[in-house]
């Protein structure tokens, strides 16, 4: 089993880009402790004479189907329901910070 502990927790949240604080870390932590657990039950299964599939129902069928355009909504109404607006689009906060 992967040796998990509060290191590798702070360095994936880091990798992650997300804040936790310390009791969301520890339960973190446990969590992924529990789901490495089941893991390696699944890995005892013996899958030596099973046969790989690609799809779990029998049928396949092509679930595709054309594109149709349709009216428009007017910018305006469209805008009216954002939080934030910038230039007649929708401002949203940035995703990537240099840091």
């Amino acid at each position: 089993m992967a040796n998990l502990d509060e290191q590798a927790i702070k360095a994936l949240t880091h990798l992650c880009k997300i804040k936790c604080t310390e009791q969301e870390e520890k339960s973190l932590l446990e969590d992924m402790k529990k789901i490495l657990v089941y893991i390696e039950q699944l890995n005892e299964i013996d899958t030596e004479n099973v046969v790989a599939c690609n799809h779990v129902l029998e049928v396949h069928e092509n679930v595709w189907r054309e594109d149709e355009t349709g009216a428009c909504m007017p910018r305006d109404v469209f805008l009216s329901n954002a939080p934030a607006k910038i230039g007649g689009l929708v401002r949203v906060p940035p995703v990537i910070k240099n840091t």
